[in-house]
């Protein structure tokens, strides 16, 4: 009889914690001490780097529209990843590209030099690995995969003698805007390390 008093005890108590656990968490919602994260609408800022904006894209292949600026310059299509690189080199780097239209992967020319002048972007394009070491505002080229085939483009916003960190727009549902990869020096050779990388460009 005893035991089944405790039990009964034991029951109770654990249900009034229950209750009053619950009225809490409630009463905290209410004054404002649970913060609920806003949902992302398409063009609100996530990030940015010498005060040019990464905005959010929602998925991958959403488009609002293209981005032109005052004078007609193409900076591509809202908010997708190459609209960021354009539109960086223009407001940080005061450069406009003579052809400033194609996707992603096609700002790499495969077969052109290590250190050569890639004419139709006015930029100098090196390979990985290449024998010049990736600086900050160069412009980082990813060639496609099978669930991509456009590519992808990111800017390098910092480096060290064993890392970059690159900044982008549009990267995917589980990315963020900013990613980090290993840097290796071999026999005078700077690679980074990723396998995508077809290499980077950068304003003479």
């Amino acid at each position: 009889m005893i035991m089944r008093i405790f039990k009964v005890r034991r029951v109770l108590s654990f249900f009034v914690l229950l209750f009053l656990g619950t009225l809490a968490f409630t009463s905290c919602d209410k004054i404002g001490y649970k913060h609920k994260p806003k949902p992302k609408e398409i063009g609100d800022k996530l990030d940015s780097l010498n005060g040019v904006f990464v905005y959010y894209n929602s998925s991958v292949k959403n488009v609002s529209g293209r981005n032109m600026t005052a004078d007609g310059y193409n900076l591509g299509l809202k908010y997708q990843c190459v609209e960021f690189v354009k539109r960086y080199y223009y407001e940080h780097l005061d450069h406009k590209m003579p052809n400033s239209y194609g996707h992603a992967k096609d700002f790499f020319v495969k077969g052109l030099a290590d250190g050569k002048m890639m004419k139709h972007r006015n930029l100098i394009q090196y390979t990985n690995p290449s024998s010049s070491k990736p600086k900050g505002n160069d412009l980082l080229v990813f060639d496609g995969h099978t669930f991509n085939k456009f590519g992808h483009v990111a800017i390098i916003s910092k480096v060290t003698e064993n890392k970059i960190e690159i900044i982008q727009q549009n990267p995917g549902a589980y990315s963020k805007s900013r990613e980090n990869f290993a840097l290796e020096n071999k026999k005078g050779k700077w690679k980074i390390q990723n396998k995508r990388v077809l290499g980077w460009l950068r304003k003479k």
